[in-house]
């Protein structure tokens, strides 16, 4: 060990990230604490990893992290996440920033201060990457000043922001690639809540718990496109067509647009939303070179709607992973087995019940000759606690039914969730 390069030291260090770890190491000896001292790049103070934190006063907390921060030089990930901890102050806060500000490539701040500490303010127009904030508040952003040159990465959970300071914000980013909303608070300046964002460098996009009248995203280049627990009005995406991956869970929204030119959709996952067929298939019927559908607990807004695997099968030749849930309703099975066309590239097979019945291992079996290529088989289930003697029947009637199958699918893999 006394051979080894003080930088590489300072490497492995950087590795343990958690502050209490690299204090206790950098004790070891002499060149442990310069390596600590010079060559440390990667810090992190969470009271998740050291519960000790919320034991301690806020001052005694303050001195421990400023000793810790100002005994480095040339720190490049700074973690300071300090939940169910009491306020710093905001002088203490802002020193800290001040001092790292200068080499900081990564910033992930869950910081609550009196009064707040205007991050935007402290960190643009410097070398920043990542900024992960939450439960923070932002107010008047000024592109030209609290510019982020270098920013591809933005978080923003819990934070509160007016949809105006949010398109400035994401504006002032001129390298942006990824973009993270989760439950933010958006100001309200009248009645109709919209936000607008436009970035032509904008890959990836996930929104989360969001409630809005009209979301639109301008993105040439957006590759990906998550939305999760969302109730918005409108939401609509004008690109270029780049987009890759789509996926909505549990999303309430009346008009979805996601733009004509989806050629390149690999991946598609609808979970928990309810969807206007003829609108939804329109959409990415167009999606030949789909490789990934999942479609799972998805209500249909008119009941005479039905996807079969036929409809599966000819749009989306190069599907290799499909997903779907059995969904029986007024005795009209979703996704059927009508039709002849098999789904020669799929390799894996995911399936569920949220309701089992006699009929769903009769599914299971019909899907699996329609897919003669399978490698893969993942049966999903919902077992609920109190069964009746009903419940347990059926079930030992399908894991007989299944024992049976798979000696005739020798070579599929399958797998119970």
């Amino acid at each position: 060990m006394i051979l080894l390069p003080v930088e590489v030291i300072g490497n492995i260090l950087s590795h343990l990230r958690v502050a209490g770890d690299v204090v206790i190491a950098s004790a070891t000896c002499r060149k442990w604490r310069e390596a600590c001292c010079k060559h440390l790049h990667t810090l992190s103070f969470s009271s998740n990893d050291w519960p000790i934190y919320r034991d301690l006063k806020t001052t005694r907390l303050e001195i421990l992290i400023t000793q810790t921060i100002f005994q480095t030089s040339g720190l490049q990930a700074l973690s300071i996440l300090m939940e169910d901890v009491d306020e710093f102050s905001a002088s203490t806060v802002i020193a800290w920033l001040m001092y790292t500000r200068e080499s900081l490539r990564q910033l992930f701040y869950n910081v609550k201060t009196t009064p707040d500490v205007n991050i935007l303010e402290i960190c643009g127009r410097h070398k920043l990457e990542i900024l992960d904030l939450a439960h923070n508040s932002i107010i008047g952003v000024e592109p030209n000043y609290q510019r982020f040159p270098c920013l591809k990465y933005l978080s923003l959970s819990y934070v509160s922001i007016s949809a105006l300071d949010l398109h400035l914000l994401v504006s002032a980013c001129p390298k942006i690639e990824v973009l993270k909303l989760v439950n933010p608070e958006i100001a309200m300046s009248d009645a109709q809540v919209t936000i607008e964002l436009s970035s032509s460098t904008l890959k990836k996009v996930y929104v989360e718990a969001i409630s809005l009248d009209k979301f639109i995203l301008e993105a040439d280049g957006i590759e990906c496109l998550h939305l999760k627990d969302c109730a918005l009005e409108v939401f609509e995406l004008i690109g270029k067509g780049a987009l890759k991956h789509f996926k909505i869970d549990d999303v309430s929204v009346i008009h979805l647009d996601i733009g004509e030119t989806v050629e390149n959709l690999e991946v598609v996952d609808i979970s928990n939303f309810t969807i206007i067929w003829p609108k939804f298939y329109q959409m990415i019927s167009r999606s030949s070179n789909l490789k990934r559908l999942r479609l799972w607990d998805v209500m249909f807004d008119d009941e005479d709607e039905i996807v079969d695997l036929e409809t599966i099968a000819t749009c989306f030749p190069h599907l290799s992973h499909l997903s779907l849930s059995y969904d029986v309703r007024d005795g009209v099975l979703h996704y059927g087995l009508q039709g002849s066309s098999c789904l020669e590239n799929v390799v894996v097979l995911e399936l569920g019940w949220t309701v089992i019945n006699e009929l769903f291992s009769h599914w299971v079996e019909g899907l699996l000759k329609r897919c003669p290529n399978l490698k893969k088989l993942v049966i999903h289930g919902v077992v609920s606690e109190a069964k009746t003697d009903e419940e347990c029947k059926m079930l030992a009637n399908f894991t007989t039914s299944m024992v049976k199958l798979m000696r005739r699918y020798t070579h599929v893999d399958p797998h119970f969730k």
